[in-house]
């Protein structure tokens, strides 16, 4: 089943046509069928030409530019326009810029320009997506709906009276009266007990430390209001356009939103990725993001909806893909279940903040070596349109809790180098090399279909969770979590009786104190050549077998590593070689199994029965036990084994599918 009413993959990237005449327009529209482009999105920063003026819109030259794409084969990603309002909404409501914690108002002249409460914005984005709706809905080019753009990029909070007032009528909602919420605050302490809502301001800059829980609430707070701009839109394009698909694009994992709460809103995840050229494993960190990506609504396949054909603008050294890489990790996304490859953007912009961003069509046209590249991966992923729509299963789970995320990284902890980005990548690296398929989960997820859980922090636990972990565990899964996990409630509360709270039954022991380390410094451990980094712990076991113990320090011939059953618990960051044979061994007794075997630096990734085989070396690789296949890309036959030149990849079909 497609993504959306375009059959097969889809190929295409952001076209801004508003920057050009409409000569150029018609020289697009070929340029795009010539290169196999069968979707564009269209409108995603137009706000200031699709409304000139307040209640004044022009479509028609939109409307236009629709037609000609549907001319030539070429089906529409129709966005709302409302990611950035135009100047005359801006000096027509000022208050609807947004305010820093510092009581800065931010001016117009980039872009995401709004307080997320604003009411006149939301008015105002509502009004302008109602209007698209009734203009395009019956529209045959039009293939998806794309509300607003990047939710949490340039702008994730702000501190304005309007946000402050949203801010308590948020409170009220979620607490019903002062006395749970005081509680849940923590308010005796610091003398901070409110005797009224209407007493409570977002987080502002203040002379010394500020209420976690505070701090707490205000991110869940900022995720709902910008979900609520979101929800609001989608609202409008489900009545009015009932039928197409409406989605709008995340930012990998992003700290600043919940995505597992937004994609309950969405009809399709969509994601924008820009690994890094010059970074030598930007390619595993990408595979992470994009196994987010597929696992938020339940496996559904996703949509790559940016990335850079080549350079991007924004780095301070912007460095460009080679040919190979490009179409190595174009064709990546799509092997961890991505049924489309978009790009920003289609034509290279000659003004603004973006013009020396990379594109499919670039400055020198088709001439440009870059032009080869689009027309390349056109017909590449119509040879793999068979894919579209197959789905991944993975023996493994990671858990990933946003609330748990923000509230890890709440100042006034015992470390602030325990960062969740770094321990997850640091626990997803060793699954990448064995091609073991890691599928995310949050911590509400039904564990069953799995086999081992992995947990490389969970700072929050509550009893719930403490609870689900357990009947995993007693039904025989097997269970990895990392330090400071199990510390607090989901008030940010300490859970009484001592560390791991909420764990310390389920891993068999306590943690007397904890003893992070300082930033560059690691302890060794008992076994050759092992160290740990981060963070230790002071372990009284009561029931969990040590497996591994520190071997310097303080904390000599204590335990580093433990097991309690089928429950490990990891004290310390280990080095890569032995953190991968921890995991390793817990994975090997839950008996999860790779998805094949090939030469280290190979990334091998199913879906259904297809089998994609990515070489990220410079050297040539080998998978082994294949059986009798056919590379949907080459065409060639495959018995056995695939030798594969390096940055080289296959698609292997069964030979009698």
């Amino acid at each position: 089943m497609s993504l959306t009413r375009v059959p097969g993959l889809l190929y295409g990237g952001d076209y801004n046509p508003e920057q050009w005449p409409p000569h150029v327009w018609r020289e697009d529209a070929r340029l795009m069928a010539e290169a196999g482009v069968n979707l564009v999105t269209l409108g995603v920063f137009s706000w200031a030409r699709l409304e000139p003026a307040p209640g004044e819109y022009d479509l028609d030259w939109l409307a236009e530019i629709i037609d000609l794409l549907w001319e030539h084969g070429v089906a529409v990603d129709l966005a709302t326009g409302t990611a950035s309002p135009p100047p005359w909404f801006v000096r027509d409501h000022p208050r609807s810029l947004p305010v820093t914690a510092d009581g800065t108002r931010l001016e117009f002249g980039s872009r995401q320009h709004y307080c997320p409460s604003s009411p006149e914005f939301r008015a105002a984005a509502t009004a302008l997506t109602t209007k698209m709706a009734q203009r395009f809905a019956d529209h045959p080019a039009l293939a998806l709906w794309h509300v607003s753009n990047e939710y949490g990029d340039e702008l994730q909070e702000c501190f304005c009276e309007v946000s402050a007032a949203d801010f308590r009528r948020w409170l009220r909602d979620r607490y019903r009266d002062l006395d749970a919420f005081n509680h849940a605050w923590g308010t005796d302490f610091w003398s901070q007990r409110y005797t009224s809502f209407d007493q409570v301001e977002p987080p502002r800059a203040a002379p010394g430390p500020i209420n976690p829980t505070q701090q707490l609430d205000w991110r869940r707070f900022c995720s709902d209001a910008m979900l609520a701009c979101y929800r609001s839109e989608k609202e409008v394009l489900d009545r009015l356009s009932p039928g197409v698909p409406v989605t709008t694009n995340f930012m990998s994992m992003l700290k600043a939103l919940d995505y597992w709460e937004w994609a309950r809103h969405e009809d399709l995840v969509s994601d924008d990725a820009y690994p890094d050229p010059a970074d030598p494993k930007a390619h595993i960190g990408a595979a992470l993001n994009y196994d987010l990506m597929r696992s938020l609504r339940g496996g559904q396949p996703w949509l790559l909806l940016e990335q850079a054909p080549s350079a991007v603008s924004w780095r301070e050294v912007n460095v460009p893909k080679t040919p190979q890489q490009y179409r190595l990790w174009s064709i990546q996304t799509v092997a961890r279940g991505a049924d489309g490859v978009m790009h920003f953007q289609w034509r290279a912009s000659q003004a603004g903040a973006e013009k020396f961003h990379s594109a499919m069509l670039p400055h020198g046209g088709t001439t440009a070596r870059g032009w080869e590249r689009t027309v390349r991966m056109g017909a590449e992923l119509r040879s793999l349109a068979p894919v579209a729509g197959h789905r991944t299963t993975a023996q493994v789970a990671m858990l990933l809790d946003w609330d748990s995320w923000w509230a890890l990284e709440i100042d006034q902890h015992p470390s602030a180098l325990v960062l969740l980005k770094e321990q997850i990548r640091a626990w997803y690296e060793p699954l990448w090399e064995a091609n073991i398929t890691v599928d995310f989960v949050p911590v509400t997820a039904d564990l069953s279909a799995y086999r081992a859980v992995l947990a490389p922090n969970l700072y929050l636990t509550d009893a719930a969770t403490a609870s689900k972990l357990r009947a995993f565990t007693d039904g025989g899964g097997t269970l990895v979590v990392g330090f400071f996990s199990g510390i607090v409630d989901r008030d940010d509360h300490i859970v009484p009786g001592g560390h791991p709270g909420a764990l310390r039954d389920l891993l068999g022991l306590t943690v007397d104190e904890f003893w992070p380390l300082p930033a560059g410094e690691r302890v060794a451990l008992d076994q050759p050549g092992a160290y740990g980094t981060v963070w230790r712990d002071w372990i009284v076991p009561s029931g969990a077998d040590v497996e591994i113990r520190y071997a310097d320090g303080e904390l000599a011939g204590r335990p580093a590593v433990t097991r309690h059953g089928n429950t490990w618990y990891l004290s310390t960051l280990p080095d890569p070689a032995t953190l991968s044979g921890i995991l390793r061994r817990a994975l090997t007794a839950a008996s999860v199994t790779p998805v094949g075997q090939a030469t280290p630096g190979v990334e091998l990734c199913r879906r259904g029965p297809y089998l994609f085989a990515l070489n990220h070396t410079d050297a040539t690789a080998t998978v082994t036990s294949v059986g009798d296949r056919v590379d949907l890309l080459s065409g060639k036959k495959y018995s056995d084994h695939v030798d594969l030149g390096p940055l080289e990849v296959v698609c292997l079909s069964p030979e009698d599918s």
